[in-house]
C-alpha cells in the first residue's frame, strides 16, 4: 500500500499545484479533499462488517489495491493521453487536467477510506490462526520494518525515474507502469494469503475436535452472524454419515468453505 499510494500522490499533487496555482485556491481544495476523506472512511466503516459477513476475509482484503489499480489506470490514462481524450472530457466541461485532479482525488479517497476500514482489520485478522512466536515475530517484523520501507521504497522509486528521465512529467508514464506492477503484485498475494488463512483456520478446527478424541471429523465453516468462522463438526461413521456438532472457537472472518 504505501509503496502504490506513494506513486500516485506524488503525481496527483502536481496535477493540483498546476490546477490551483493560487496558494488560497490549493489550501481550499485540499481542504474538501479531507473531508470528502473523512465522510467516506465513515461510511467504509459502516460497509465493512456487512463485507466482512458477507463476502468474508479475501474479498475484503482484496478490495483496496482493485480500487487503486482501476483508478490508477484512470489517472495514469488522462495524464498520459490528455490530447487525444480533450474532445471528449470538453463534452462534460472539463479540462483533461481537471478531470485528472477529480480522479486522482477520487483515487485517494476511496483508497484510504478502504484502507482504514478494510485493509487494516485484514491485516490483523491474518495473525491470528498464527502460533504465538510467529504473530510476534510478523507483527515485529511488518510494523518496524516493511511499513517504513514501503513507503520509502515509492518515494526512492521516484527520485530514481525524476534523476533518469530529468523530470516528474517524463517518469510519468514509468511511474504508471510501476504503479501496475505493485498492485498486481499485491492481488496476487491477497489472493495466496487468503488460501492459507482458511487453511490453516480449518486445519485449527480440526486439531481441537482430534484433541477431544473425535478421530474421523468433517468440517464445515461458515461465517457467524458476528462476522466469526462458525465450524460446524461432523462425525464420520464408517458409512460417511455422521451427526453434526457445532464449533465456534476460531474468530476469523471467511468466505464459505467446506473441507472433509
Amino acid at each position: 500500500y504505501g509503496v502504490s499510494i506513494n506513486l500516485v500522490e506524488v503525481t496527483w499533487k502536481s496535477k493540483i499545484k498546476a490546477q490551483f496555482p493560487n496558494p488560497n485556491d490549493y489550501s481550499a481544495f485540499m481542504g474538501d479533499f479531507s473531508t470528502y476523506t473523512g465522510v467516506a472512511t465513515f461510511v467504509m466503516m459502516l460497509l465493512s462488517r456487512f463485507i466482512f459477513r458477507k463476502f468474508g476475509w479475501g474479498t475484503a482484503a482484496l478490495i483496496t489495491p482493485i480500487m487503486l489499480f482501476g483508478t490508477g489506470v484512470l489517472f495514469f490514462g488522462l495524464v498520459l493521453f490528455s490530447e487525444q481524450l480533450t474532445p471528449a472530457i470538453a463534452g462534460l466541461g472539463l479540462t483533461p487536467l481537471f478531470a485528472a485532479v477529480l480522479v486522482g482525488a477520487a483515487q485517494n479517497i476511496f483508497s484510504k477510506s478502504s484502507k482504514y476500514s478494510l485493509f487494516d482489520p485484514c491485516k490483523e485478522m491474518a495473525y491470528i490462526p498464527l502460533d504465538q512466536e510467529t504473530k510476534v515475530k510478523g507483527k515485529a517484523a511488518i510494523d518496524v520494518v516493511c511499513n517504513p520501507l514501503g513507503k520509502s521504497g515509492g518515494a526512492l522509486i521516484q527520485q530514481l525515474m525524476i534523476i533518469g528521465f530529468g523530470s516528474l512529467a517524463a517518469s510519468t508514464p514509468y511511474l504508471g507502469v510501476f504503479l501496475l506492477v505493485v498492485v498486481g503484485i499485491w492481488i496476487r498475494a491477497s489472493i495466496s494469503l487468503n488460501e492459507q488463512f482458511t487453511s490453516l483456520t480449518i486445519r485449527d478446527l480440526k486439531s481441537k475436535m482430534a484433541a477431544s478424541g473425535d478421530k474421523k471429523v468433517k468440517v464445515k465453516s461458515k461465517l457467524s452472524d458476528g462476522g466469526f468462522v462458525e465450524g460446524e463438526v461432523v462425525k464420520v461413521d464408517g458409512n460417511g454419515d455422521g451427526e453434526a456438532t457445532s464449533s465456534r472457537d476460531t474468530p476469523a472472518a471467511l468466505s464459505s468453505v467446506s473441507e472433509d
